[in-house]
């Protein structure tokens, strides 16, 4: 299929696809003798596999590590667990940042409720940040 099928296939865009695959992430597609690239019926499985990875936070060059795992064939079940374990951490952390950011918000907000400009001094912007 050509690349503008393949786009269409996996709802992303033909720049997206050259990218993939000048990073290695999908194979170099096969040129017909017009020059055109023609991508295996495979590649919507794999740009879906970039997709799914993406959407779960995986760096790409993380997709890489997977992709090249499965092609030296081995399963990169193990891989992908230590990954996704990363990942759940990173998400821990990043989830109790944004709870103590919401906290400080909050009293922030609470302070600014009844708001009193009259009372503002001059030489602030605003009191309440």
């Amino acid at each position: 299929m050509r690349i503008g099928q393949l786009a269409q296939a996996t709802g992303t865009t033909t720049k997206t696809l050259r990218f993939y695959e000048d990073s290695g992430l999908l194979p170099p597609a096969e040129r017909l003798a017009s020059g055109y690239r023609d991508y295996s019926d495979g590649a919507v499985g794999l740009v879906g596999f970039i997709h799914r990875g993406q959407a779960a936070g995986l760096t790409l060059a993380q997709i890489r590590q997977i992709l090249k795992i499965r092609e030296h064939g081995q399963a990169p079940c193990s891989h992908v667990q230590g990954l996704l374990g990363l990942r759940l951490k990173e998400l821990d952390a990043q989830i109790a940042e944004l709870l103590v950011l919401r906290e400080s918000i909050s009293q922030l907000h609470a302070k600014a409720r009844d708001p009193e400009p009259d009372s503002c001094s001059a030489d602030q912007v605003c009191r309440y940040i």
